[in-house]
């Protein structure tokens, strides 16, 4: 294709993943006050940590129709919360649908084996980052419990709506970004950037730090938020770890067997340097696999 071709199909890619977000926008939008049988609504789901048995020594007694109830301060404040949320909540679930949009744009231009690599790591990112979230929501209670319980029987709280819908949404969002980390790590490691060795050197100053991005990243500052991210991060770390242990020791497997650390600095490596095609099909590998490699005397390059 030519950069035009390519322009075009860069604006209809985009054109068609914006559609999607606009359609699940409207989703959310409805779902925000409506059930979809068994599953509640998108505020329900919100206002539930708020909402507690536990909390009610510490909120005000504000209510609709006997319903636990945020606070509304401004007359589009709860229209442009649920704009905000509906449009978020729907883009999380159309997700694979904008997503493909931008994977049938780049594919073109990956090997087979780039694109197998592509789509386990963005599997396992979208399940980390939805594991992240579920257990933010868990926490947020807890975390309220702490922050709220700090003014004892001389305050009383009445939250905002768009405060406290700001707050949840990026703990959910912190949680979920914060777990795609030690993807990074075995992506690096899968590179050769970061070897198991200089990992495990490292264990103890990266474990702390884990512990200092939780206390800075967790928008709360409740010790129950920076204490479950970071345990949960250092786990997440130490599994990658091991993953890059396990990737390390096949790779010096394949160097011993293969005889890279044998030869000769004069003697070229038994690679094979046929470009293989978009599919991963190499039409010279049987041509040149039978040849030995040859021997390079570099006093006799010019």
């Amino acid at each position: 294709m030519s950069l035009k071709d390519h322009l075009y199909e860069l604006r209809y890619r985009l054109g068609m993943a914006m559609l999607i977000v606009a359609i699940g926008a409207i989703f959310g939008f409805i779902w925000f006050e409506v059930r979809l049988g068994p599953i509640p609504s998108l505020g329900d789901i919100l206002t539930g940590p708020y909402c507690q048995p536990d909390l009610a020594q510490y909120r005000a007694e504000i209510s609709n129709n006997g319903k636990c109830a945020l606070l509304q301060t401004e007359p589009f404040e709860i229209f442009m919360v649920r704009l905000q949320v509906g449009t978020a909540a729907g883009a999380v679930l159309l997700s694979p649908g904008w997503l493909y949009q931008i994977w049938a744009f780049i594919t073109p231009g990956l090997y087979q084996k780039e694109r197998k690599f592509a789509r386990l790591f963005v599997s396992a990112g979208a399940l980390l980052f939805v594991a992240g979230a579920v257990l933010a929501y868990l926490v947020v209670p807890e975390g309220l419990k702490v922050l709220l319980g700090f003014g004892g029987d001389n305050w009383v709280t009445a939250l905002t709506g768009s405060k406290y819908i700001n707050f949840v949404i990026t703990m959910l969002f912190i949680f979920g970004v914060s777990f795609l980390i030690p993807l990074v790590v075995v992506m690096l490691n899968r590179a050769g950037v970061l070897s198991y060795e200089r990992l495990a050197k490292w264990r103890r100053g990266l474990m702390m730090g884990l512990f200092v991005f939780a206390a800075i990243a967790t928008p709360g500052t409740d010790p129950i938020s920076m204490v479950v991210l970071a345990l949960a991060l250092v786990l997440l770390f130490e599994m990658a770890i091991q993953i890059a242990r396990v990737h390390d020791k096949r790779k010096a497997k394949l160097r011993k067997d293969e005889g890279w650390d044998q030869l000769d600095d004069d003697e070229a490596a038994p690679f094979n340097y046929v470009a293989s095609d978009a599919e991963g099909n190499d039409p010279g590998e049987k041509a040149i696999a039978s040849e030995p490699p040859k021997r390079v005397n570099y006093d006799d390059a010019t």
